[in-house]
């Protein structure tokens, strides 16, 4: 691989790295959220949306994660 492509992989890897950071952001602060609900609200629609989002936010960040490995694997 030359090195405009390896640059431009590393500038995808980046920009990742930062929406990385921003989906874990979201993530601490939705996590919060869920584990502030009410006890009285465990296992209502509520409770059941808030586990969701929790659960994406954390696979959405495992993949841009991934996605960041495999760029730099690409980059060698």
């Amino acid at each position: 691989m030359n090195n405009s492509r390896r640059k431009r992989i590393s500038k995808i890897a980046d920009a990742l790295n930062e929406l990385k950071g921003q989906i874990d952001e979201l993530y601490e602060e939705e996590l919060e959220a869920f584990k502030n609900i009410p006890e009285s609200l465990h296992g209502t629609e509520r409770y059941e949306i808030a586990e969701n989002a929790v659960d994406m936010l954390e696979s959405a960040s495992l993949r841009v994660e991934n996605a960041i490995t495999f760029l730099e694997d690409a980059e060698g």
